[in-house]
């Protein structure tokens, strides 16, 4: 019986041990953020499209300093910091989609498109410049005017989204 007992007690210190020693560390944004970087700072976003939303500007570098912020563990800094992102929205576009008999169109298109510049400070060799674009459909019947708030807004969330892995996540 004291043999079991004993059994018993380093099998459960076995299980104690295994659990609290074996951990893993995720992230949901999937981010790897080398230790040497700590800090960000993210310039404003120039609207240079032919056609201009006097608001794109604006909810764009809110949009990525909000990212950054949420989803890294990098302190925002009003400039140079050790990944700092400038960059210019290149096309603000609607564009008729799927037509119907009547060579009327069903859905139009949204289209955004940003040019983003992301400078790393520590380590220069990762420094990059690429085009985003996102894009969502809507249905011709309603006016931009009557959704292009909401629009904005997601194509805002996946072009931030898309700028974040792009710099913080190794694929």
């Amino acid at each position: 019986m004291r043999f079991f007992r004993i059994k018993i007690g380093l099998l459960l210190l076995s299980i104690v041990l295994l659990v609290y020693g074996c951990t893993v560390s995720i992230t949901m944004s999937g981010a790897s953020i080398p230790e040497n970087l700590n800090t960000f700072s993210v310039q404003y976003i120039n609207n240079r499209a032919p056609l201009i939303n006097p608001d794109l500007s604006q909810t764009l570098t809110e949009g990525l300093k909000d990212r950054i912020q949420n989803e890294s563990r990098l302190v925002m800094v009003p400039e140079n910091g050790d990944v700092d992102f400038s960059g210019n929205i290149t096309a603000y576009s609607t564009q008729p989609m799927a037509m119907k008999a009547d060579a009327v169109s069903a859905q139009t298109r949204l289209n955004i498109t940003v040019k983003i510049r992301c400078r790393n400070n520590k380590d220069p060799k990762k420094d990059w410049e690429q085009s985003f674009s996102a894009y969502q459909d809507y249905d011709s019947e309603n006016n931009l005017s009557d959704v292009e708030a909401e629009l904005v807004t997601l194509l805002v969330e996946e072009l931030t989204e898309n700028i974040f892995n792009k710099a913080f996540a190794d694929w």
